[in-house]
This record gives C-alpha cells, sequence and structure tokens, in this order.
C-alpha cells in the first residue's frame, strides 16, 4: 500500500497557500499508510545560510546546547527552530559541513533532512496528527513531498518513514518495493562514500540519486539511469530545490496520477487526493507512462 502526494506551485503568488493546499491531499491517502507519514516542503533560502532538520524522541533534549556546540567547533552561528520532536538548525554554512558535524558526533542524531530550502518532518501516527503536530498548513513555500506508511515489512517508527533525502535539497518518497537496494546500497556506501541511517530501500534509491547528481546529471537524467540501476516496482516522487520530478517503474503497477494547471501541478496515488486543489475541473488530468520520467523546473 502506501500513497505518495506532491504539489508543486509553478505560481509564485501562491506560495503562501502551499501548506493549506497540501495537507488536504495527504490527509487523503490516510487509507492507504495510517501508521506513520512524513512531508518534505521546500521553504526557500535565506542568503547564504543552510538549514539541517534533526530528530530526537526525548522531549527534554537540548537543542540548543547543540547548537552552541555546533556553533563553537565550526565558527559559526547556529539558530535553533523546534517543531515538536525536531529542530531545524540554520547557520551560514555549507549543509555538508553542518551534516559531516553531526555525523561525528557520538551518539549521532537522527538527520531527517539538510540543504539551504529542504525541511523534512516526520513521525509515528495518522497523517492528519503528523501534518498537526508539525503546524504543515501554516507552512508556505514552493513545493512540498508527502508519503503515507503501510509498514507491512518493517516496524513503525520514525525514521523508517518517508521522505528521505541523501544530499543537499534532495528528497524522495516511493511506493513499491526495491529487489536490488542492498547491493545497490553497499556499492554507494564504498564508493561513493553515501552514509544510510536506516535499512529501508527508499532511502537507497534517494542515495542513489544523490550520487547521480553529484555525477553531474539532472534529476530527469538521473531518473533515466534508474530504470536501468534499480530493480523492483515502484512510483517515486522526487524534490530538489528547483524541481519536481515523477517516475514509476516499466510494469507500473503502483498506482499514480498527475494533474496540472497554469498554477500548479500535483501528483498521487489516488485522484481523490487532488479532487480539492483550486481550478482541478480545468486540469488536465492524466496516469503517468510506465518508464517516462515527468519533471518540472530545474528537474
Amino acid at each position: 500500500m502506501c500513497g505518495i502526494a506532491g504539489l508543486y506551485l509553478k505560481n509564485t503568488e501562491r506560495y503562501g497557500e502551499l501548506g493549506r493546499l497540501f495537507c488536504p491531499m495527504l490527509e487523503e491517502m490516510s487509507d492507504r499508510g495510517p501508521d506513520s507519514a512524513g512531508f518534505a516542503v521546500y521553504r526557500g533560502e535565506q542568503g547564504e545560510a543552510s538549514k539541517i532538520t534533526l530528530y530526537d524522541p526525548d522531549p527534554a533534549f537540548d537543542w540548543e546546547s547543540l547548537a552552541s556546540q555546533m556553533g563553537a567547533d565550526l565558527g559559526v552561528s547556529v539558530a535553533v527552530e523546534r517543531l515538536s520532536t525536531h529542530s531545524v538548525l540554520h547557520a551560514k554554512a555549507e549543509a555538508k559541513r553542518l551534516r559531516d558535524w553531526l555525523e561525528r558526533r557520538d551518539p549521532p542524531l537522527r538527520i531527517m533532512s539538510a540543504g539551504r530550502s529542504l525541511e523534512i518532518f516526520k513521525e509515528i501516527g495518522l497523517p492528519r496528527e503528523v501534518l498537526e503536530r508539525f503546524g504543515a498548513a501554516q507552512m508556505s513555500g514552493s513545493h512540498a513531498i508527502g508519503h503515507t506508511r503501510m509498514a507491512t515489512e518493517s516496524a513503525v517508527t520514525t525514521q523508517g518513514a518517508h521522505p528521505f533525502n541523501t544530499g543537499d535539497d534532495l528528497c524522495l518518497v516511493h511506493n513499491g518495493s526495491l529487489s536490488n537496494h542492498h547491493k545497490v546500497g553497499d556499492w554507494l556506501t564504498r564508493q561513493a562514500g553515501i552514509q544510510f541511517q536506516t535499512e529501508n530501500d527508499s532511502e537507497v534509491a534517494a542515495g542513489y540519486l544523490t550520487w547521480r547528481l553529484r555525477e553531474g546529471a539532472s534529476i530527469a537524467e538521473a531518473l533515466e539511469a534508474a530504470l536501468s540501476d534499480l530493480d523492483g516496482f515502484y512510483t517515486f516522487a522526487v524534490g530538489t530545490k528547483d524541481g519536481f520530478a515523477v517516475l514509476r517503474d516499466p510494469i507500473a503497477c503502483k498506482p499514480a496520477v498527475l494533474a496540472e494547471t497554469d498554477d500548479w501541478v500535483a501528483m498521487a496515488s489516488e485522484y481523490r487526493a487532488l479532487a480539492g486543489l483550486p481550478g482541478v475541473e480545468k486540469a488536465k488530468v492524466w496516469e503517468p507512462k510506465p518508464a517516462t520520467v515527468y519533471s518540472w523546473g530545474a528537474a
């Protein structure tokens, strides 16, 4: 099962409505994945600052002390924005420097996302509860991608929820299953230096795309290559700092629907997630073809 929803706003005047428009889409996918949910939101850049979203289940975790220590070690000022079990750290430093510092920490914190504009929030619980916990409806931005999970083959955990981020401002949600992710993940760790925090096949898919982007591919080109290198059945929805993309495997047994107007592009596992969007009655609506990359923005 599992459900996917994505919304890319083509009209910048609608950026303030992103959360309000996106939340009902993800809630509609609750029947497909009621045990946990997550969403990625692209909320824009803040000058030269990077941000890194972190998770710790301890409500008493001292985020301010962590930020102070990070700032002292890296020689930068680090601001903290706390949202429930997650916190977003902002600093005028490359996101990789922040990630590297955190990965050296003992014990390491769970890194949900890193980049200039991306923030990822995910938790156990019904999608509506997760969205409300993080105040998603009030968030603005250019695009958002979300996932509702039914964990049929693994434990229900925050870390196992989607989306996954493995490189700056890239995120992926996945409905389906990969058959060769252990082999691909081992290769990416040994040869490309990509570190994984879970055993989820979707994180491996995100890592694969990160590696392809580092090699100079666009996200569309990376997804084209994935058709040869990633085995299994899947629907991917992918976000980058400036773009949004969708891909189904060559068999396309997992459901997906796309809709587009002059103001937005939306994708979901079922049409009912799109039915409440403004202007959907005049939208171009279609089922994405197998083994075909669809992309918008700088993807």
